[in-house]
């Protein structure tokens, strides 16, 4: 979970600017408030029938065997440069303005004692489904020298910004349940592909764009600027900046040790640096219920993960995600077993359900307690409509959250 300081309240600004304000940083959002809308998203694997399953005959499948793919093989460890031709110049301070920042400023603070760089980049809010995304919109070639080492060195992060797609920032994904490989649609504006996720240490972004996407999004031309200078050095530079800015912006120490211990990205094929797909082993997170004879059984014990959290919501997202184990995927999106993770949320919520010593993302003794673990860290258990956002966050779509809770009192009246 990211400690970073976020930005949430926004405050409308001649009827078609939003000022977003939270804590550490200060975006500006060129459109008005729209009404949240469904994203687009997979509602299931076909025949995932409103009708419920006869749950206490339907046995979990405890064979495995010829399921689980070959792990991906390892991405090349990056270079200490970048990658070729990439000399990296590590930011220290992240400077977020309210307008867009003149020339005359930027050359001001370039002439300031130790600083050795400094950028601009546009930048701003978009909703989808009505949460909010913080992005920066970035000529991949120049940000890249910017990031952490273990991200500088992929070229499928600078790839997916070419193309016109979104790198999500890794405490993005987790904090919102972001499907890498999925589309979403952000409000009053285009779609967006979330291509790959990685961790860029810069407090309160959530996403990368490329600058022709900033443009189609209504991103604000130049209003964020990274400077670069030696970390011994930061409180002179940091003081420098505030006096040539004064408060109509915020300036906030990034870097040092923090960002260059980032965790290389991940794509949306669920591929990462040294890492398999699909399970996990060591210090797994465990939350035990056995082997039950009967999805029934499993979808109750599973709910004891989350205490509050009713079992037939867990029933019925895994009749809506793969029919109870008939359709583990890879869906379209490159979500795998019974309860259809993504990789990378699996990595972060998955957990050893039968006490194996290994969290299998195809297994549902492991995968339906990993659900009600998932669930319960976006607010399931206090039930109404923290119930309803923590399905959405499953899948976002409310007609899939709608879906969902059907099916549920479905099986409320068919198991009273």
């Amino acid at each position: 979970m990211s400690h970073h300081p976020r930005w949430g309240v926004f405050v409308a600004l001649l009827a078609v600017t939003a000022l977003a304000v939270v804590g550490g940083a200060v975006f500006l959002v060129l459109r008005p408030a729209a009404s949240s809308t469904a994203a687009l998203s997979d509602s299931g694997p076909p025949g995932s029938e409103l009708a419920v399953r006869d749950l206490a005959r339907l046995a979990p499948r405890a064979d495995l065997a010829g399921t689980t793919p070959s792990p991906a093989a390892p991405t090349p460890t990056p270079v200490s440069t970048g990658g070729p031709g990439v000399t990296l110049t590590p930011p220290r301070l992240f400077v977020v303005s309210q307008s867009t920042l003149p020339e005359r400023t930027k050359e001001d603070i370039s002439r300031l004692k130790h600083v050795q760089k400094v950028d601009s980049f546009d930048g701003g809010a978009v909703k989808v489904s009505g949460a909010g995304l913080n992005l920066l919109a970035v000529d991949p070639a120049r940000f890249r020298t910017w990031a952490p080492k273990a991200v500088a060195g992929h070229p499928r992060v600078w790839e997916a910004l070419t193309r016109g797609e979104l790198v999500a920032d890794s405490s993005a994904v987790r904090r919102l349940g972001l499907v890498l490989g999925a589309q979403y649609q952000v409000d009053a504006g285009p779609r967006l592909r979330v291509a790959a996720s990685a961790s860029f240490g810069l407090p309160g972004v959530d996403g990368l764009v490329g600058v022709e996407t900033g443009r189609r999004l209504g991103l604000l031309p130049g209003v964020a600027l990274l400077v670069n200078g030696p970390e011994k050095a930061v409180p002179a530079l940091s003081a420098g900046v505030r006096g040539l800015l004064g408060s109509g912006a915020q300036v906030i120490v990034v870097g040092g040790r923090a960002g260059s211990a980032a965790k290389g990205p991940t794509t949306a094929t669920g591929t990462k640096t040294g890492t398999g797909v699909g399970t996990t082993t060591g210090s797994t997170g465990r939350a035990t219920v056995g082997r039950p004879g009967s999805y029934l059984e499993l979808y109750r014990k599973s709910a004891a993960v989350c205490p509050g959290l009713s079992w037939t919501v867990l029933a019925a997202i895994g009749q809506v995600e793969s029919s109870h184990g008939r359709n583990n995927g890879p869906s379209s999106a490159g979500a795998l077993g019974p309860m259809q993770f993504m990789p990378a949320t699996w990595k972060a919520y998955g957990v050893d359900g039968d006490g194996d010593g290994v969290s299998n993302i195809w297994s549902p003794y492991d995968a339906v307690p990993s659900a009600a673990n998932y669930l319960c860290a976006n607010g399931a258990a206090q039930g109404g409509k923290k119930l309803e956002k923590a399905v959405w966050f499953y899948n976002h779509s409310w007609a899939y959250v709608s879906k969902v809770l059907s099916v549920a009192q479905g099986y409320a009246r068919a198991y009273p």
